[in-house]
C-alpha cells in the first residue's frame, strides 16, 4: 500500500473545507453575488467540503480501527461505514449535478442572453438546486445501503461517465454555436463585453470539470475495479494507491476555490474586503 502521511492528510481536508467555507461566506456576504450562477457555484463548494469531511472521517476511523477502539465488523461500525460512504456518494452526485446545472446556466446566458433573466430567475435556480439536493441525498442512502449488490453499483459507475458525457456535448455544441451566436447580437451595443464574459464563464466551467475528472476518476475506478475484479494482481496493484486517489479528491476542493477567486474578480474584491475587514 502507497501511504500518504496523515499530517499531509489532515492538513490537505482542512484547508479544502476552509477555502470552501470561505467562498460561500463571501457568497453570503457580498449581495452582488446573489445570482443564479454563484448559487451553483456555492452548491459545488459544498459537495467539496462533503468530499473533504467524508476522506477525514474515513481516516479517522481507520485510526481508531487500528489503535483497537472500534472494530471493523460491528454493528455500529457497520452503520458508521454506510454513513460515510453514503457522504461520499453525495459528494459525488452533487459535483457531477452542480456541475452540470453550472453547465446550463452558461449555456441559456450564451445563447439566450437576451432573455437570460426570464428564463434563469432566483427562484427557478433555487428550485433546481433543492430537486439536486433532494435526488443525490435519496440516490446516496438507496446506493449506500445496497452497494454490495452488483445491480446497484453498475448504474452508480455508468452515472459517472454518461454525465460527464453530456457536459462535454454541451460544451461542444456551445463553442462551435457561440461564434455564429456573437455575430447575429453583433449590432447592440454591449453584446460584446456579454459575449467575452460568458465565454470567460464557460471556459471556466471547462478549467472546473477538468480539474474534477484528473481528481475524481481515479477514485471511481478504484471502485469499480474493488468490486469487479479484487483479486487480479493488476487490479490489486492500482488499488494499492487507494491513499493517493482520496488526496486527489481533497485536493479538487482546494483546487475549486482557488479557481473561482482567479477568475471571478468580484468575489476577489470581496475575500479582500473579508481579510482586510
Amino acid at each position: 500500500q502507497v501511504v500518504v502521511p496523515e499530517e499531509v492528510f489532515f492538513t490537505v481536508a482542512a484547508a479544502g473545507i476552509l477555502e470552501n467555507l470561505l467562498v460561500l461566506l463571501a457568497v453570503v456576504r457580498n449581495k452582488n453575488l446573489h445570482l443564479p450562477m454563484y448559487f451553483f457555484i456555492c452548491s459545488l463548494a459544498i459537495s467539496d467540503m462533503l468530499g473533504s469531511l467524508y476522506k477525514t472521517l474515513e481516516n479517522i476511523f481507520i485510526i481508531l480501527c487500528k489503535m483497537g477502539y472500534l472494530t471493523r465488523r460491528g454493528d455500529f461500525e457497520k452503520k458508521l461505514d454506510d454513513a460515510m460512504d453514503s457522504m461520499f456518494i453525495l459528494s459525488l452526485l452533487g459535483s457531477i449535478f452542480s456541475l452540470l446545472a453550472i453547465a446550463a446556466d452558461r449555456y441559456i446566458t450564451i445563447f439566450y442572453a437576451l432573455r437570460y433573466h426570464n428564463i434563469m430567475t432566483l427562484r427557478r435556480a433555487l428550485a433546481v438546486l433543492v430537486i439536486i439536493w433532494m435526488f443525490c441525498a435519496g440516490s446516496s442512502v438507496a446506493i449506500a445501503l445496497f452497494s454490495y449488490e452488483a445491480a446497484t453499483v453498475i448504474p452508480f459507475t455508468i452515472l459517472f461517465p454518461l454525465m460527464m458525457f453530456f457536459i462535454l456535448c454541451l460544451y461542444v455544441h456551445m463553442f462551435l454555436l457561440a461564434r455564429s451566436h456573437a455575430k447575429k447580437i453583433a449590432s447592440l451595443p454591449t453584446s460584446t463585453v456579454h459575449q467575452r464574459t460568458n465565454m470567460k464563464g464557460a471556459i471556466t466551467l471547462t478549467i472546473f470539470l477538468g480539474v474534477f475528472l484528473c481528481c475524481w476518476a481515479p477514485f471511481v475506478l478504484h471502485i469499480l475495479l474493488a468490486r469487479f475484479c479484487p483479486h487480479n494482481p493488476y487490479c490489486a496493484c492500482y488499488m494499492s494507491i487507494f491513499h493517493v486517489n482520496g488526496t486527489l479528491i481533497m485536493c479538487n476542493a482546494i483546487i475549486d476555490p482557488m479557481i473561482f477567486a482567479f477568475r471571478s474578480p468580484e468575489l476577489r474584491s470581496t475575500f479582500k474586503k473579508m481579510f482586510c475587514c
